[in-house]
């Protein structure tokens, strides 16, 4: 199928800001994640470069530990295209498998073609990459999340020398992005497809009745 017919709008003009996209750098581009997500309109650009360089190392760091896809049952299922939300994959705890949805799947496909991204994401790794990313989220519990939490140092109360530590709202997703990358062998990180992506879903006939920018996922 042509990939053009994926999208009602001027493509060419969706290449080229997905190409834009392509000349920043991981950090560059896990900060533009952060910003897409509505908690972080207000942070300094300074911050989120320095969350989003966080996150990554911590990612690489648990790619090591990040499980076999060989460990978890994958399953197919239609769509993943919805307004305001392209998913690849979820894991269901109840089943503990994960859910690869092949709507979002060839929507992906048909972006990486129209934008020339084949050698960065072949399709059977951008498939593996959004079951590894799932298998990400699922280290981010216990020691990982804290661990995580602590190196982003994001204080939000303090009195003396004790201090509170928020949450970082999409860092846990350039994390999960960042095993999947590291464990898949995708040309480029998937948070350069994940923008893509969220550039693309506004002009699909699923994804149109989008009202404000925020993130497209490899998972969930």
């Amino acid at each position: 199928m042509n990939p053009r017919s994926f999208f009602n709008c001027d493509t060419d003009a969706l290449a080229g800001r997905c190409r834009d996209l392509a000349a920043l750098d991981d950090v560059a581009l896990g900060a533009r994640l952060l910003r897409m997500t509505p908690t972080h309109d207000t942070r300094t650009e300074e911050a989120l470069t320095a969350w989003a360089r966080t996150a990554l190392e911590v990612g690489r760091e648990l790619a090591a530990e990040a499980p076999s896809p060989a460990a978890v049952a994958v399953e197919q299922a239609p769509g993943g295209v919805s307004p305001g939300e392209i998913l690849l994959a979820e894991y269901h705890h109840r089943s503990g498998a994960v859910v690869v949805h092949t709507g979002a799947l060839a929507l992906a496909d048909a972006l990486v073609e129209l934008v020339g991204w084949q050698a960065y994401f072949p399709p059977a790794r951008v498939r593996e990459a959004a079951v590894q990313h799932e298998l990400a989220h699922r280290l981010l519990h216990g020691p990982a999340a804290r661990t995580l939490r602590r190196r982003l140092d994001h204080r939000v109360a303090g009195v003396g020398r004790f201090h509170l530590r928020g949450h970082v709202a999409g860092a846990d997703e350039i994390v999960a992005h960042t095993v999947a990358h590291a464990r898949s062998g995708l040309g480029r990180s998937p948070v350069l497809l994940t923008l893509g992506l969220a550039e693309a879903l506004p002009f699909t006939s699923a994804g149109r009745a989008r009202t404000r920018p925020f993130p497209a996922s490899l998972g969930g």
